[in-house]
């Protein structure tokens, strides 16, 4: 008995709120206030890709409404079920790009690995939800392919790292992978895109800035908020904490059908995020995955919504609206339009 209290006592405390993280639809219905109705669909999406969401992130939802634009997020939904034209397994071309088991190389100068499919929430919209990490993760073998890969290639100068969600590796692993980045001598960046400083804010802990900030490279993290509901007390102390640490965090956002896809929603977030420390950087299109086309918003309303925003804010407050194209040598900046 004692080995095993003192087990539970030594394990951090995300990783105990990752691992009470609702994936049963009937369990997050009655945690909204939703009813029975919504559960068949519910669970005929989950079944072609599963749900998760910490509750931290469901205690932020309004109860009884099903247009809560946090709930709409990571709802499963019937319409997940129905195909679309254009809509695709692999819409950005990651598979064309990956030159090594979770390595793309898309981009001159800087490589993604996807070091782990795990997240803390498994988002509908998200473009990875057909991505096969089985086969595709570049901290299987503690990264020292990828990193060889890298050290072969004096071009490269930032690391990203992704998944599922970088930070949802343990302190260890994500420990491994970083120190042996950390010694290639011609990388100067080394860059976090997570979900989980936002949705599961006990994971920025004291060691892991220790980490990111005690090595050479500069560390950049990207965090992913869609609407300012999302940035509560916890997420802003989260935030506070790599600021203080002299870590820059931006933000990226994609561009949602009836979660932020109105000017106020959006002028809404930027101004939260940047109250919170963190800088709007991109707003996404959707990428057209299969199973997401019911939160597409079409460009020319996209360009609109921009117009507007920047009308609205100063300049360093309207974030980039962009579209990634699978081939193309980088993401493709889309002009305002009035």
């Amino acid at each position: 008995m004692i080995p095993e209290i003192v087990a539970i006592r030594q394990t951090p405390k995300w990783q105990h709120e990752l691992a009470a993280a609702i994936t049963d639809p009937q369990e997050l219905l009655a945690a909204v206030g939703l009813g029975a109705e919504w559960l068949p669909a519910a669970r005929a999406a989950a079944r072609t890709f599963p749900l998760r969401v910490p509750r931290g992130f469901i205690a932020r939802m309004r109860r009884g409404d099903a247009q809560d634009p946090l709930l709409r997020q990571v709802l499963p939904l019937g319409e997940e079920c129905q195909s679309a034209a254009g809509f695709v397994a692999d819409p950005v071309g990651d598979m064309a790009a990956m030159k090594l088991p979770g390595l793309l190389h898309k981009y001159r100068g800087r490589v993604l690995l996807t070091v782990t499919g795990a997240c803390a929430i498994h988002c509908r919209y998200c473009f990875r939800r057909h991505f096969p990490y089985g086969d595709a993760n570049a901290a299987a073998d503690h990264g020292a392919v990828a990193v060889q890969y890298i050290a072969a290639d004096p071009s490269i100068r930032e690391v990203i790292l992704s998944g599922g969600d970088p930070l949802s590796l343990s302190d260890r692993k994500l420990t491994e992978l970083v120190r042996a980045l950390d010694v290639i001598p011609h990388l100067d960046r080394l860059r976090v895109h997570t979900r989980l400083p936002i949705v599961l804010p006990e994971r920025i802990t004291d060691d892991l800035v220790a980490l990111l900030t005690g090595i050479a490279l500069t560390p950049v993290v990207v965090v992913h908020a869609n609407h300012a509901n999302e940035i509560d007390a916890a997420v802003r102390g989260a935030v506070a904490r790599l600021r203080d640490a002299g870590i820059s965090v931006l933000n990226q956002s994609v561009l949602l059908r009836g979660v932020n896809d109105d000017v106020d929603a959006l002028a809404q977030l930027s101004e939260t995020l940047f109250a919170a420390g963190a800088l709007p950087y991109y707003l996404h299109l959707l990428d057209p995955v299969h199973g997401a086309a019911h939160f597409d918003v079409e460009e020319a309303r996209a360009r609109a919504l921009i117009a507007q925003l920047a009308a609205r804010l100063p300049g360093y407050l309207v974030p980039r609206l962009v579209r990634e194209l699978a081939g193309s040598a980088s993401k493709q900046v889309l002009s305002p339009r009035n």
